[in-house]
């Protein structure tokens, strides 16, 4: 079975697509549970409102297909929206997730300059080019410069449980985890297949992970 490319109305699948297709690699998009199931490896992008991504999951039978295959040790990757609802909850309207990393999506609040905490004292969402500090020889990064930009859309962020479960981090208002792993998962808050170069090597590196 190829690679699958999760489709749950969640996901900005033509650039995905069009970055898959450019590194050679042999995929397929469905939103067929027992085809996530059987996949090889799987990409689970995903933008907009991650409380909704949840609902489509479930009524399509994904949730349960996702954790089957994340049990199973398939090789999974998260992207944006599909970085945030692997954790257990997003605030997003408080909405259950997937739980395959203990944790919160939670939405950017900055501190006011007076102790409380404001949700614009720096533009949400965040979007654009932003730094990523990869963890130093993390399979993920290989071949990517520490410090190096990828493109980020997102108004919450990922707050694992366990700081051990990040892989990089990003500074916008906060210090946050844009990068995660546990077990055959890893997810990553910007969208590799709109970062150019470096977000290539990123898609190329989880391709070719054994």
């Amino acid at each position: 079975m190829s690679t699958i490319v999760v489709d749950y109305d969640a996901g900005n699948l033509r650039s995905v697509e069009t970055a898959l297709a450019h590194l050679g690699a042999d995929f397929t998009v469905t939103g067929d549970p027992d085809l996530v199931r059987r996949a090889s490896r799987i990409v689970f992008p995903g933008v907009g409102d991650g409380a909704h991504a949840m609902r489509v999951l479930a009524d399509r039978g994904l949730v349960d297909a996702m954790r089957d295959a994340f049990r199973g040790g398939v090789p999974i990757l998260g992207i944006c929206v599909g970085c945030q609802i692997v954790l257990d909850r997003t605030e997003e309207h408080d909405a259950v997730c997937l739980g395959l990393i203990p944790g919160v999506a939670r939405r950017f609040l900055f501190d006011d300059g007076t102790g409380g905490l404001k949700e614009r004292r720096l533009k949400i969402p965040h979007m654009g080019w932003n730094q990523v500090a990869g963890r130093p020889g993390h399979w993920l990064f290989d071949g990517v410069a520490d410090g190096s930009s990828f493109y980020f859309v997102h108004s919450y962020y990922p707050d694992p449980a366990s700081g051990a479960d990040a892989i990089a981090h990003t500074e916008y208002g906060i210090n946050f985890a844009s990068a995660l792993e546990r077990d055959s998962l890893v997810a990553v808050q910007f969208h590799p297949e709109k970062s150019g170069r470096v977000g290539l090597r990123v898609l190329a590196n989880f391709l070719e992970r054994r």
